[in-house]
């Protein structure tokens, strides 16, 4: 008799507990909700969630506030996600940096990213381009090709950082065209690209955003997209299959995650608040005039994303012994 009871008040526990966690998911939300994003402000990833929170704010009904905790590759930020309630009150802006390369290029990181998040949705990607200075007489990647392969160090690139998304993209690219480049990492895509203007370096394989303004202005050529199809924002661009080289294509990815543990109802409510962000006309033309290719993956697809291109890019960083800063 006594185990039967203990069995019958533990049931009734179990669904006591469910119809509370059932209850709190339909109120949610009932207070702003912390997104934080591992990088500083004016970054790909800064600049999608800024540009697609007051409208899934909308949509919610309660304010996202965006909180930046840049530092490690975007770990520490990560970090914090994956430490916080799995309430829905705290969520996370993550990039391939963070998400799917760190694993790999640090002994030692703060999270597990398979077991410690659930992702809301791959949201958006930016393409990634090759760009050189004007001053390198290349006005294609087969005459880039040919300069890079005329003796060795020929050219030098320049990054974000040791195993950033940019120096995997050049390693990938390098290993394609059999050529010997001289790797020069900075502080950020911004000083990188500055000393691409400035003809510190001949190239950089980076994110089309912030190259978009100087290939406008003369101060940068892009050669060809990295993506696997041509990007509204250029459409005159190859992609890199298209001018004659085989590599696995490259984008900046930039995905929304929760804690793990979230509730599928408030992840279901968070990612079609999303959904209804950049399915608006004025943001997705603001999505355009910036080089960001909204996606909108669901949350199994978004997973099942990040794996494979850890996997792939996992391979590249081991091969080439990359490791970060």
């Amino acid at each position: 008799m006594k185990r039967v009871l203990s069995i019958a008040c533990t049931s009734v526990a179990v669904l006591s507990s469910l119809n509370v966690e059932h209850a709190l998911a339909q109120a949610y939300p009932a207070k702003p909700v912390r997104m934080v994003i591992g990088f500083a402000p004016g970054g790909p990833a800064d600049i999608v969630a800024r540009l697609v929170s007051p409208k899934a704010s909308e949509s919610l009904g309660q304010q996202i506030v965006i909180e930046n905790r840049g530092g490690a590759s975007g770990t520490i930020g990560a970090e914090v996600v994956a430490k916080s309630a799995p309430d829905g009150y705290t969520i996370g802006l993550g990039t391939s940096g963070n998400l799917i390369m760190a694993q790999h290029l640090y002994p030692k990181i703060g999270y597990n990213v398979q077991k410690d998040f659930v992702p809301i949705s791959c949201l958006a990607q930016t393409a990634y381009v090759v760009a050189i200075n004007p001053t390198v007489p290349a006005k294609t990647i087969g005459e880039l090709v040919k300069i890079a392969r005329s003796k060795k160090g020929a050219l030098t690139y320049g990054t974000s950082g040791n195993g950033s998304t940019s120096h995997i993209a050049a390693e990938l690219f390098r290993g394609a065209i059999d050529a010997d480049l001289v790797h020069v990492p900075y502080k950020g895509t911004g000083p990188a690209m500055a000393a691409v203007v400035a003809g510190e370096i001949d190239m950089m394989l980076g994110d089309m955003s912030p190259a978009l303004p100087h290939a406008k202005a003369g101060r940068m050529r892009i050669l060809a997209n990295l993506s696997n199809r041509r990007s509204s924002a250029a459409p005159h661009l190859p992609t890199i299959a298209e001018a004659g080289v085989k590599m696995p294509p490259v984008v900046g990815r930039s995905a929304v995650f929760a804690p793990a543990g979230t509730s599928k109802e408030i992840v279901s409510r968070l990612h079609a608040a999303f959904m209804t962000a950049i399915k608006a006309p004025e943001l997705q033309q603001r999505f355009e005039q910036a080089g960001i290719e909204p996606v909108g993956e669901a949350p199994e697809q978004c997973a099942a994303t990040l794996r494979a291109e850890g996997e792939m890019y996992g391979g590249v960083i081991r091969k080439a012994g990359i490791r970060a800063d």
